[in-house]
């Protein structure tokens, strides 16, 4: 578990290595009370609207994300997380989600530490970007 006092600016996070497999989407689905087939699940459906096959819902992109951040540092650091979707999450490709420190500070009583976060594909695909806000804990 990383320590506040032990974190700087540019430091990394990750990367977490990840991928989203067909049946992996569907379960998510199903728990989601999403309806299925959907251009979540279905290659033809997901064709018809102008998609290039099943894509990961965002949700689950975002959950994927924040996962960088709860392996790292344990359950109940993330407090905030701001995602911009730069282009569709394809299912059965491996993914990549990275941070990197952009601020630490002491805001009423926590340790805030600010990390700039990026999901990318095995070519340099960039799906998905954006800011994330933890609440990291002070060495005992």
């Amino acid at each position: 578990m990383p320590f506040f006092e032990d974190l700087d600016l540019g430091d990394e996070i990750g990367p977490l290595g990840i991928e989203a497999s067909d049946a992996q989407v569907s379960d998510f689905c199903g728990i989601w009370d999403r309806e299925t087939p959907s251009r979540f699940t279905d290659p033809e459906l997901a064709r018809k609207t102008g998609l290039p096959g099943p894509i990961v819902p965002g949700i689950m992109s975002m959950a994927m994300v924040a996962r960088l951040f709860t392996d790292w540092a344990g359950p109940g650091v993330l407090k905030d997380l701001d995602l911009i979707f730069r282009q569709p999450v394809p299912h059965n490709s491996p993914l990549a989600v990275t941070g990197t420190i952009t601020d630490t500070r002491q805001e009423n009583g926590d340790n805030i530490v600010e990390c700039d976060v990026l999901m990318t594909g095995a070519g340099g695909e960039r799906y998905v970007g954006g800011k994330a806000i933890l609440s990291i804990p002070n060495r005992p």
